[in-house]
């Protein structure tokens, strides 16, 4: 299945459950910018989460956290940004390398699922990432998992 692009918020899949939103994560355990804001004022449990393994055991490049939310919904906390973006920073921090990974898992858990997966334009915000690139990997990734796949941009205002 092709990539949807959607006006909307990716907080609030535009489709019946089951299904997944899919972000990017650092491998420092901070959440606090960007998308991972209003996804947190939504789903808590994702923040939660994130946070708590982060504390007790570390996150790692390529790695994926799915939190489940209940009622066939889920997050996938995806770990594909070394540190955090800060102004004067010689290099984005995305890490293309380990959100292939990523995607590569999530895809594989959501239609082992039968979940629709949502996402914002990952990567390409505070993670410093080319979307064409990102895109790329998308298509890649989740074309192999012939997954409904939609991509969530804010309306103006």
């Amino acid at each position: 299945m092709p990539l949807q692009y959607v006006t909307g918020d990716a907080t609030a899949p535009q489709r019946p459950a089951p299904w997944m939103i899919a972000h990017v994560c650092n491998d420092l355990g901070r959440w606090g910018k960007g998308f991972v804001k209003p996804l947190a004022r939504r789903w808590p449990a994702a923040k939660r989460e994130y946070l708590a393994r982060a504390r007790a055991t570390g996150v790692a490049l390529g790695e994926v956290q799915f939190v489940a939310l209940g009622e066939g919904r889920w997050v996938a906390n995806m770990i594909g940004q070394r540190g955090v973006y800060r102004a004067g920073r010689k290099d984005a921090p995305i890490r293309y390398e380990a959100l292939a990974r990523c995607l590569a898992r999530t895809s594989a858990r959501a239609l082992e699922l039968g979940a629709s997966l949502h996402m914002p334009r990952i990567g390409a915000g505070l993670a410093g990432g080319d979307w064409a690139e990102i895109e790329a990997l998308l298509r890649g990734q989740l074309a192999l998992a012939r997954l409904e796949v939609l991509v969530y941009t804010l309306p103006p205002g």
